[in-house]
C-alpha cells in the first residue's frame, strides 16, 4: 500500500556518514517497551478479583482504600478467575513470541526493521486495547487473545528486528551490540512494574475499582508512542559497509565462519539443535531460580529475610538480570562465545549446588552472591546467543535464525514453571522441611546445566556444504560492488 512506503527497506538505508551509535537507542526503544511481559505479574491479583470488586455496593467503605489495600481486603467472588488460570496469559505470550519470531524471522530480514517493527508495535499495543475490553466485560478469551496472543506477536516481532540490525551494523563487537538492545528487554519490566503499580491506583481513585482495564489502555497507548520512535529512527547499513577499520578477513576463531548459511539450511546443522538445547536449558534453569527468589529466601533464612526484604532481593535480582545480558555478551567479544557459555555451564551448576548449602550454612551473603551471578547469567544467555548464530551462521540471515531457535524459550517458558511447580507440589506432599523443598529443584537444575555444558564442548564450524557461497560474510546479501564511501562509515 502506497501509503506504508515509508516503512519500505529502501527508505531506511542509511547515508554515507550515518553515525551508527544512533540505532542502539531504536533498539531500545522496542525493547524496554516489550520487556513489559516480565511485570505482567502485577496484574494477576487484580485480575483475580475483578468480579468480587465490581459488585461491591458504592457506598461500601472498602471503595475508600487503596487499590492494593482493595485487592488484598476484598474476597475473590466464585466466577473470578484464578491465578493459575491468569499465568496461562503470560505463558501463552511466551510461546507466542518464539512461534511469532520463528514464523517471521524471514519476512525480517526480506522487508527490512522498520516494517518489522512497526508491525510490533500495532501488535504489541494492540494486545492491551483488546485486553482492556476482556477485563472490562470480563471475558478470558478476550485477554488470552489480546496480550496473549496478539501482544505475544508483538513481542516475538519486536525482539528479533533490533537484534538482527545492530549485529549488522557491530560486525566488529556483535556481543557489545545484541547486549544493549537485549538489556533492555531486561530492564523493561523495572519500568513497568511500578508504572502499573502507579496507574492502577490512579483510575482505582477515579473509578473505585481494580483500575485494570485504564491500565491497560493507558499502557497501550504510551507504548505505540515510545516504539514508534525506534520504527521511525532505525536504520540499515549501505549495501557492502564496513565500519572504519574493520577488516572481516581477519578472524580470531574458526567457529567465526566466512560465509553465510541460510535460514533453511542453518535449521538442518547440529549446530543449531545444540544452540537450541542450550538456549533451553538456561532458561528452564534462570526460570527456577526468577520464579521461586522471594519464598525460597524467606523459607532458607526464616526471621532473618522478611516479606519486604525479600521484595528487594528480587529487585536486585532483576538489575542482575539486565547487567548480565549487556556484561557477559561484552565480554564474549573479548574472550569468545564458546568460552562465554562454558562459563556459564561450569560455574552454574556449582552456584545452584551452593544455594541449599548457603541455607544450612544460614549464610545469606553466599545465598545473594550465588543468585545474583546465577541470574547475570541467565540474561547473558540470552544476550550472546545472537552473536554466537552470527558466528557460525554469518549476518544474511541471522534474524531468521534467531526468530527459530527462540521456539527453546517458549518452550522453557511453559517447562520450567511447570517443572518447578510439579517439584515444589512433590515436595510438599512429602512432608519435606520448607527449608529443603527446594534442593531437588535446584539440584536438577544443576544437571540441566551440565547438558548444556556438554553441547557447547561439542560445537563445531558449521560444515562447508552448508555454506551459501554467493554470499560472503560481510553482513549483506549479494550486490554490485559497493563504492568506496559505502563500504567504510
Amino acid at each position: 500500500m502506497a501509503f506504508l512506503s515509508f516503512l519500505d527497506r529502501e527508505r531506511i538505508v542509511a547515508k554515507p556518514g550515518f553515525n551508527r551509535w544512533l540505532v542502539p537507542p531504536a533498539a531500545l526503544a522496542i525493547h524496554l517497551c516489550i520487556g513489559q511481559a516480565y511485570a505482567f505479574s502485577v496484574f494477576n491479583k487484580p485480575l483475580a478479583k475483578l468480579v468480587a470488586i465490581s459488585r461491591l455496593p458504592h457506598a461500601d467503605t472498602l471503595r475508600t482504600l487503596s487499590q492494593s489495600k482493595l485487592v488484598d481486603a476484598v474476597t475473590a467472588a466464585p466466577t473470578d478467575w484464578s491465578i493459575p488460570t491468569i499465568t496461562w496469559v503470560f505463558s501463552i505470550a511466551i510461546v507466542c513470541l518464539g512461534l511469532s519470531a520463528a514464523t517471521f524471522g524471514a519476512w525480517l530480514d526480506r522487508v527490512g526493521p522498520r516494517k518489522a517493527m512497526f508491525a510490533s508495535a500495532v501488535c504489541f499495543s494492540c494486545g492491551f486495547f483488546v485486553g482492556a475490553i476482556g477485563v472490562r466485560y470480563h471475558q478470558f478469551w478476550l485477554l488470552l487473545g489480546g496480550y496473549g496472543v496478539l501482544g505475544g506477536i508483538g513481542l516475538g516481532l519486536g525482539y528479533i528486528s533490533p537484534v538482527s540490525t545492530l549485529i549488522k551494523w557491530f560486525p566488529d563487537k556483535p556481543g557489545m551490540a545484541t547486549g544493549l538492545a537485549i538489556m533492555g528487554f531486561g530492564g523493561g519490566a523495572m519500568i513497568a512494574a511500578p508504572l502499573s503499580v502507579k496507574l492502577m491506583e490512579t483510575f482505582h481513585a477515579m473509578h473505585h475499582g481494580s483500575g485494570v482495564t485504564g491500565t491497560f489502555l493507558t499502557l497501550g497507548l504510551i507504548y505505540l508512542l515510545y516504539m514508534m520512535f525506534g520504527v521511525f529512527s532505525v536504520r540499515i547499513p549501505a549495501p557492502g559497509w564496513l565500519p572504519a577499520g574493520f577488516v572481516p578477513s581477519v578472524r580470531q576463531s574458526k567457529l567465526v565462519s566466512s560465509y553465510n548459511v541460510s535460514v533453511d539450511n542453518a535449521w538442518k546443522t547440529p549446530q543449531f539443535w545444540m544452540f537450541w538445547i542450550m538456549l533451553l536449558v538456561n532458561v528452564t534453569a534462570g526460570i527456577g531460580v526468577l520464579s521461586q527468589a522471594s519464598p525460597m529466601s524467606q523459607d532458607l533464612f526464616p526471621g532473618r529475610i522478611t516479606a519486604v526484604v525479600a521484595g528487594g532481593f528480587v529487585g536486585l535480582l532483576s538489575i542482575a538480570n539486565m547487567a548480565g545480558r549487556f556484561g557477559w555478551s561484552s565480554l564474549s567479544d573479548v574472550i569468545g562465545r564458546k568460552a562465554t557459555y562454558l562459563i556459564f555451564f561450569s560455574l552454574g551448576p556449582l552456584l545452584y549446588i551452593a544455594i541449599p548449602a548457603s541455607g544450612r550454612a544460614q549464610s545469606v551473603a553466599l545465598f545473594v552472591l550465588c543468585c545474583f551471578l546465577i541470574l547475570t547469567m541467565y540474561g547473558g544467555g540470552f544476550a550472546t546467543i545472537p552473536a554466537y548464530l552470527r558466528d557460525l551462521f554469518g549476518t544474511r540471515q541471522v534474524g531468521a535464525i534467531h526468530g527459530r531457535l527462540l521456539t527453546a524459550w517458549s518452550t522453557a517458558g511453559v517447562l520450567g514453571p511447570a517443572l518447578v511447580s510439579y517439584i515444589g507440589k512433590y515436595q510438599t506432599d512429602h512432608g519435606v522441611p520448607k527449608a529443603h523443598q527446594y534442593d531437588l529443584t535446584l539440584y536438577i537444575m544443576a544437571g540441566l546445566l551440565v547438558v548444556g555444558l556438554i553441547c557447547d564442548l561439542l560445537v563445531r564450524p558449521v560444515d562447508a556444504k552448508y555454506h551459501d557461497r554467493e554470499s560472503p560474510v560481510t553482513g549483506m546479501m549479494p550486490t554490485a560492488t559497493p563504492s568506496p564511501e559505502a563500504t567504510r562509515g
